[in-house]
């Protein structure tokens, strides 16, 4: 591992970087919680803690432009050295962090997936996307008027609490799909979400595809129908149709239509060919817009699932470098075609759909494991859970779980410490001696990266347990799900007041909303983001 002293950037730097147009990623590697906290704009979560986990997808091109940030704890200096390790050649830390970057005067915005969440405000008040409040379509839902409501929200989402009635037509399958989910050209079709972005732009796709039907977004989304005082129901199972034969017929002129509308490139294998010729010196994202179902079943070797509504509204999940070059890729081309059109609304203007799925290679079926950097090079010693669970019924070992702290809470080891690796150094010092010290996370795969750095911080030996907490329930061993033994502050996560199930507060949720609404305001005040402006239909 290198010694070197990093490279230090100041904020007027950085923002320099923000404003050049060239590529550059900025990864803040504090845990997602203290993220959320505040950020520069463009700052995208990547806890130092599951940097191998997520960075060669976040962040594909070793010599991508990045700048690290923390709160000037330690914790950039640490994730510099390892994207070295990595091999990563252009990598800075901001200097003093996001504490500098406050005292410079710059704007931090809390919560996560920011530019996203402004976006959808934009949308809405450059196109004027028409909305109803919970409290209008629940009189027209008592009326029995005809209406049909479509949840844009990924199946999960929607599973755990919609608006009564509603039917799952995740985001880009709005576009795609809608026609066979609406019972008539004179149907009144509302668009929700959990709060407002994705309503907002899932209700304007609508909008831009031209459907016949009035379209409007339930303001506030499942948040808005609960602060009514409405109940919301939850496990519900109503899908949309799957596409008809006509839908499925439509589709490749539909996508020609949208695409020359909305000013969309499609380009061949030709062009794909020279950008991934030219992945050394521009960054290139392989995004397979379809349902996560339809990429198991069969995708381009090397493509990235992305369903398009969670593409437009959490980019950063997806897209760590900002003016990358952009593949959408989709077997009828509507899908891509219409995410493409926000996604160079968003700003990353080098974003093109690919014209026929064949072209990007081969197919293969599954979901492809993701690239744990270091992971095969990790040494370690490992211990089985029958012989765990025999040597804490003697009290001979302490067990520490690196698992994000909601699988934590939802069953670990009965007698487990919580930690958070990054942090490890710290925490350690509030867990019982044992005479040996046992890792797990959830399959183990964290625990085995955090063995070399536990065993240099105590004295005891250390082990991992052999499929982590996996292969404890695997062998149907108890399971606890109390959290009084919390080594450290349970930040690792940022859970948005709809998250909350049966524990939801109504203050959060106005907060959350507020938030929001005030976004626009804030972007202004920072002027890094400019959207493109909306193409004017030709019809």
């Amino acid at each position: 591992m290198s010694t070197d002293t990093p490279r230090t950037v100041s904020p007027a730097f950085l923002k320099s970087i923000v404003r050049d147009g060239g590529e550059f990623a900025l990864l803040d590697v504090r845990e997602e919680g203290v993220h959320a906290r505040g950020h520069p704009l463009f700052a995208v979560p990547v806890p130092l803690s599951r940097l191998e986990f997520l960075l060669s997808r976040i962040v594909p091109r070793r010599s991508t432009r990045i700048v690290v940030c923390d709160d000037a704890e330690g914790l950039a200096e640490r994730a510099a050295v390892e994207l070295a390790r990595f091999g990563y050649t252009d990598v800075a830390v901001l200097a003093g962090g996001v504490p500098a970057w406050r005292t410079a005067g710059f704007e931090l915005f809390i919560g996560t997936n920011v530019p996203s969440k402004i976006f959808g405000e934009h949308v809405e008040h450059v196109y004027g996307t028409p909305s109803i409040t919970a409290t209008e379509l629940k009189a027209m839902l008592d009326r029995d008027d005809d209406v049909v409501i479509l949840d844009s929200r990924p199946w999960d989402e929607y599973r755990v609490q919609n608006i009564p009635g509603g039917i799952s037509l995740p985001g880009a399958e709005l576009a795609y799909r809608a026609r066979d989910a609406i019972p008539s050209p004179n149907t009144f079709v509302v668009v929700n979400c959990a709060g407002r972005t994705r309503s907002i732009v899932g209700a304007q796709t609508l909008i831009n595809a031209g459907i016949p039907n009035r379209v409007a977004a339930l303001r506030n989304g499942t948040m808005g129908w609960h602060l009514a005082g409405f109940k919301l129901e939850r496990g519900a199972d109503r899908r949309a149709p799957a596409a008809s034969t006509a839908t499925r017929q439509a589709a490749p002129a539909a996508a020609q239509r949208a695409a020359e509308r909305f000013g969309v490139r499609v380009v061949g294998a030709d062009t794909l060919a020279v950008w991934r010729a030219e992945i050394e010196e521009r960054s290139l994202y392989l995004l397979d817009v379809r349902s996560p179902e339809e990429y198991e079943a069969g995708h381009p070797a090397g493509s990235i699932s992305a369903p398009g509504g969670q593409l437009v509204q959490a980019t950063d999940h997806y897209v760590g470098t900002r003016n990358a070059r952009l593949v959408l890729i989709d077997d009828v081309g509507v899908r891509a075609v219409f995410v493409a059109s926000w996604m160079l609304q968003l700003g990353f203007r080098d974003t093109v759909v690919l014209r026929d799925i064949r072209m990007a290679g081969p197919i293969e079926t599954g979901m492809p494991p993701a690239p744990v950097l270091g992971l095969d090079a990790a040494r370690v010693d490992a211990i089985t859970a029958a012989e765990l669970a025999a040597l804490m019924e003697r009290g001979k070992a302490v067990v520490i779980d690196l698992a994000r702290s909601l699988n934590y809470r939802a069953g670990h080891i009965p007698g487990a410490w919580f930690a958070i690796r990054a942090r490890l150094m710290s925490s350690i010092k509030k867990i019982p001696r044992a005479p040996l010290v046992v890792l797990t996370s959830e399959d183990g795969r964290l625990a085995r990266l955090a063995a070399s750095e536990a065993t240099r911080l105590v004295e005891a030996p250390v082990r991992v347990l052999d499929g982590g907490t996996a292969a404890w329930r695997a062998r149907d061993l108890p399971l606890a799900q109390d959290d009084e033994r919390m080594a450290d502050a349970p930040d690792d996560v940022y859970l948005r007041p709809y998250h909350l199930g049966e524990n939801q507060r109504e203050d959060l949720m106005r907060a959350y909303l507020e938030w929001e609404f005030q976004l626009l305001e804030q972007l202004e005040r920072d002027g890094d983001l400019t959207f493109a402006s909306p193409p004017r239909a030709t019809d």
